[in-house]
């Protein structure tokens, strides 16, 4: 049925900035729907539990009949909160323990952002970290190679900068991995933009808080997996860097690397590589992996994982779970530190 306006009715939306005349991006109802079913790693073999260096220790794949769920590109876990931003802008929280059953599911949304808000290209956030201390949150957001942060609970806005060394990364392949380092420093990796006259992709580590001090820092080369482009980065508990990259393949194949690049080894201008750990590809369960958390239960490290389903019922909302096997060597390695310059 063709919808008929009068002309009085449209004029709000000419009045709204940067208006093009797209749908409105699509945010949460009042009502949190979110339904869960638990996922095998390998759908051949329930019991099959090993991939690489990890353990597999469950999953689910979440659900909801609400319109702007999904599309989960960046994830945070602490204790048993999870925290998933989707690249419209909108929040899930909620808690769970071992049963795997979600409690308290909360919908919400970003309370700014870049841009009118208006348009999913204002909403692209594609990166998100956490000071633990504070409850700040630091989201990045593609398009407009901007940073901004929020304060506890994503209650309002505190501050955002668009950092000169991010300016000229191409639009939707900006600033895919955000990581704020138990020292304060924030890492950032761009998903393709390269340095000249090097390999990999551009990273930058900033000294301190990148919407307080954008210049603050220096540059050094990430090269993912030959194929392969990092879609997100968490720090281990000793410090180490774990990446994880995404490839994609026709018809409609997604497969994943996990690699872990040593602190020691991220230095002003260097060019580092990861150790490759792990490969989440078919026939075992994959997707568009793009958000990774690491936490610490007991002496184990843990890997949370979750996939952005980019809103298509091809692909699915999936949150897994795994134990990161260290050898005593790595667990006993320590961070190194790394010393400013300007990006």
């Amino acid at each position: 049925m063709r919808l008929r306006f009068r002309p009085l009715l449209l004029l709000p939306l000419f009045l709204l900035r940067d208006y093009d005349g797209a749908e409105r991006l699509a945010l949460y109802g009042p009502d949190p729907d979110l339904r869960v079913a638990q996922v095998a790693l390998d759908p051949r073999d329930p019991t099959h539990n090993r991939i690489g260096d990890l353990t597999y220790l469950g999953g689910i794949e979440l659900k909801s009949s609400d319109a702007a769920f999904g599309g989960f590109s960046s994830l945070l876990v602490e204790g048993d909160a999870f925290t998933l931003l989707s690249d419209g802008g909108n929040v899930l929280r909620f808690t769970m323990g071992g049963d795997w059953r979600p409690r308290g599911p909360r919908f919400g949304e970003l309370p700014g952002g870049p841009g009118s808000g208006w348009g999913k290209v204002d909403r692209d956030s594609e990166s998100m970290t956490r000071d633990p201390a504070t409850g700040r949150t630091w989201v990045g957001f593609e398009t407009w190679n901007q940073i901004w942060r929020y304060d506890r609970g994503f209650a309002r806005v505190e501050a955002h900068a668009a950092p000169p060394a991010m300016a000229a990364w191409p639009v939707n392949y900006g600033p895919e991995s955000m990581v704020r380092l138990r020292s304060g420093q924030f890492l950032v990796i761009a998903e393709t933009e390269s340095r000249p006259h090097a390999p990999g992709r551009v990273a930058l580590m900033f000294s301190g808080d990148p919407t307080q001090q954008p210049r603050r820092g220096w540059r050094f080369s990430y090269v993912p997996p030959a194929g392969y482009d990092p879609s997100d980065a968490t720090e281990l508990p000793n410090g180490d860097i774990l990446v994880l990259n995404r490839a994609f393949a026709l018809p409609f194949n997604f497969s994943n690397v996990l690699t872990i690049v040593p602190r020691a080894a991220i230095r002003p201008d260097a060019v580092v590589s990861g150790r490759p750990i792990a490969t989440l590809a078919a026939p075992l369960i994959h997707d568009n992996f793009e958000g990774v958390a690491a936490v610490r239960e007991g002496d184990a490290t843990i890997l949370w994982l979750c996939s952005d389903d980019n809103q298509l019922a091809l692909q699915r909302s999936l949150l897994l779970k795994f134990r990161l096997d260290e050898s005593p060597r790595q667990k006993a390695r320590s961070p190194a530190g790394g010393g400013p310059s300007h990006p």
